[in-house]
């Protein structure tokens, strides 16, 4: 017979997340306005979106995080090289 036991661990910085909010700091920066940032306390990672609020970091959203930065330092290479 299985049991109805769950698998999730108990974790302390959960509750508190979901009862004071989270703590983000940025861990990478994108451009000038969009950056990825996770919580120092449970770890959840979040990216500014185009409308400028947070969504969660998915792996499609890192992709185009990735393709996003590449296309921002070539612009902005190309434009202190024309300087």
């Amino acid at each position: 017979m299985k049991s109805n036991s769950s698998n999730q661990l108990f974790s302390f910085s959960g509750i508190v997340c979901s009862t004071l909010g989270h703590h983000y700091t940025v861990t990478r920066k994108v451009t000038n306005h969009i950056n990825e940032y996770r919580c120092s306390h449970c770890g959840n990672e979040v990216t500014d979106n185009f409308s400028g609020s947070l969504e969660t970091l998915t792996l499609k959203n890192k992709e185009i995080n990735s393709t996003l930065a590449s296309f921002f330092q070539k612009k902005t290479r190309r434009r202190y090289a024309a300087a």
